[in-house]
C-alpha cells in the first residue's frame, strides 16, 4: 500500500493517477492514439490530465474518470508548436460536460495567447444531459472562443462522424476534415490531412507561412523557361478546349485541393518557389455553391497572409446575384497579393468576378489565347449586328492590354516565371485602409 506521508509515496501515487488517466477504461482510447499520431514523437504535453467532473446527480459522483472525456494539450507538428484536443468517445459517450468544456476553453485561451494553431478531433458537440444547462453553456463558451480565434490562429477540425454538421465548432473552423466525403479536404487519413493542412499555414496572422526548400531562380523570366514550361504552349487546343487543372499542376508545386465535393471551382494550396499560395481555378459547372466556396477560401487566405493566384477560363456567369456578391466582396476586400492568369475566356461577369484588375488583382496576365470581352462571339455578333468572325476580333486580349486592364500578354511558357517575379514583388504589398469596423459581406 502506498504511504502518502512520504515523498516517494506521493510520487508513486501521482504516477498511478497519470497511468489511470491515460487508460481510464483499462486500455488506451482512440482519442489519445490520434493525438499522439498528430504530434511529433515525444513532443505532446498533456494539460488537465487529472481533471474530473464535479457532478453529483444521477449517480455521477461514483463515476469520475480522469480527463472527463477529452484529451487536451500541446506539442510540435513538424517542429512547429500546435495545440490540440481529442474527444474520447469511450467516456460518457463523448458528450460534453462542464469540466470538458473548461478544458477546451483553457486550451483555446492558451493557443490564442501564444499564437499557435489549434486542431480538434471530435465527433459531436452533444451536451451531457446529466449535468444540465451548464453543458450547453460550455458549448457556447467554446464557440465564443472559436470566434475570437478566427483570423488570429488557424483552426483545423477533423470530424469523426457521419457529417461535419455534427459539430458547430467544425462549422466555425478554417478547414474541416471528415471521413465520409462531405468534407473540405480528402484522400488521406484525417490526422495526416490535418498535418498537411498545417504545413501550408502560418502559426498565426502575423507569422509567415512555412516555406519549403526550392531552387531560387535568377535572371529574366525568358532565361528560365524550361522544357516543362514549353509544354504549356500546347495546353489550349485550337478549338479552345483547356483543362485548368493541367495549368495549375504545371505552374505550382505540391498542390493540395480543399473542398473537392463542390465541383464548380477548384480551391486549394500549392507552392511557387517554396512559397505557400492559394489557388483558385473555375470550372464550367460554377454555381452559387461554388461562389460561396471560393469566397470562403479567399477569406482564409487573406486572414493568414497567403497570396492568391486565379487561373481564369470563365464565360459570363449565370449565377444568382447574392451568391456572386459573396465572391466579389471577398476578393475585392482581400489585402493579400492577388494575381490572375487569364488562360482563355473572361467574359462579362466572369471577367469581373475572376481576378479583374478593377476588382483588385495586383497583377493580371493574359495568354494570347485569352478572350476578354463583355460577351462571347455569338452574343456580341447579335448585339452589334456583326458576323461571328467580325465579332471575334473584339475578343482578343490586346484591347484589354491597350487599356491597361491586363498588365501583360505572356506566352504560356512564361507563366511560372511571371508568377515567381510577381509573388516576389507582392511580398512587400502594403494597402492603407479606411477606418471602419468591418465590411458587410453578403452571407
Amino acid at each position: 500500500m502506498t504511504d502518502l506521508k512520504t515523498t516517494a509515496g506521493k510520487i508513486e501515487d501521482l504516477s498511478s493517477k497519470l497511468t489511470e488517466s491515460r487508460a481510464p477504461q483499462g486500455e488506451v482510447p482512440a482519442a489519445r492514439s490520434a493525438i499522439e499520431a498528430l504530434f511529433d514523437a515525444g513532443s505532446f504535453v498533456e494539460t488537465d490530465a487529472l481533471a474530473r467532473h464535479r457532478s453529483t446527480e444521477f449517480g455521477r459522483e461514483h463515476i469520475r474518470p480522469y480527463t472527463d472525456g477529452v484529451v487536451t494539450g500541446f506539442g510540435t507538428v513538424d517542429g512547429r508548436k500546435v495545440c490540440a484536443y481529442a474527444q474520447d468517445a469511450s467516456l460518457f459517450d463523448g458528450t460534453m460536460g462542464e469540466v470538458y468544456g473548461e478544458k477546451v476553453t483553457k486550451l483555446y485561451d492558451l493557443a490564442i495567447k501564444t499564437g499557435v494553431p489549434i486542431v480538434a478531433l471530435v465527433a459531436s458537440d452533444k451536451p451531457r444531459a446529466q449535468e444540465g444547462i451548464v453543458s450547453s453553456a460550455m458549448q457556447a463558451r467554446i464557440l465564443a472562443r472559436a470566434t475570437t480565434a478566427s483570423g488570429l490562429i488557424p483552426q483545423v477540425t477533423a470530424v469523426y462522424a457521419d457529417s461535419k454538421e455534427a459539430s458547430l465548432v467544425a462549422a466555425l473552423s478554417d478547414v474541416v476534415i471528415a471521413p465520409d466525403g462531405d468534407l473540405q479536404a480528402h484522400g488521406e487519413h484525417e490526422v495526416n490531412v490535418a498535418k498537411r493542412v498545417l504545413s501550408y499555414l502560418p502559426s498565426n496572422n502575423r507569422a509567415a507561412a512555412p516555406r519549403t526548400e526550392a531552387t531560387i531562380v535568377s535572371g529574366s523570366v525568358e532565361d528560365n523557361i524550361s522544357e516543362a514550361d514549353h509544354a504549356l504552349d500546347v495546353l489550349v487546343g485550337d478549338d479552345g478546349a483547356v483543362d485548368l487543372a493541367d495549368v495549375v499542376t504545371a505552374t505550382c508545386e505540391d498542390v493540395f485541393e480543399l473542398g473537392a465535393q463542390v465541383r464548380g471551382v477548384f480551391t486549394g494550396f500549392g507552392r511557387v518557389e517554396g512559397r505557400t499560395v492559394g489557388i483558385i481555378a473555375n470550372r464550367d459547372s460554377f454555381d452559387a455553391e461554388a461562389a460561396a466556396k471560393a469566397a470562403r477560401f479567399i477569406r482564409l487566405c487573406d486572414a493568414f497572409n497567403t497570396p492568391i493566384i486565379e487561373f481564369v477560363d470563365t464565360p459570363a456567369l449565370d449565377v444568382e446575384k447574392a451568391a456572386l456578391a459573396k465572391l466579389v466582396h471577398a476578393y475585392s476586400a482581400a489585402s493579400v497579393g492577388k494575381i490572375s492568369v487569364i488562360v482563355r475566356r473572361a467574359h462579362g461577369t466572369g471577367y469581373i468576378a475572376f481576378g479583374s484588375k478593377e476588382l483588385g488583382a495586383d497583377l493580371s496576365y493574359a495568354w494570347p489565347t485569352a478572350e476578354i470581352a463583355v460577351a462571347d462571339a455569338p452574343a456580341l455578333a447579335a448585339e452589334l449586328e456583326l458576323s461571328e468572325e467580325e465579332a471575334a476580333a473584339y475578343l482578343t486580349p490586346y484591347q484589354a492590354a491597350e487599356r491597361g486592364l491586363v498588365d501583360s500578354v505572356i506566352t504560356p511558357a512564361a507563366t511560372r516565371g511571371s508568377l515567381i517575379e510577381g509573388l516576389r514583388l507582392l511580398d512587400r504589398k502594403i494597402i492603407p485602409t479606411l477606418p471602419k469596423k468591418h465590411g458587410n459581406i453578403v452571407l
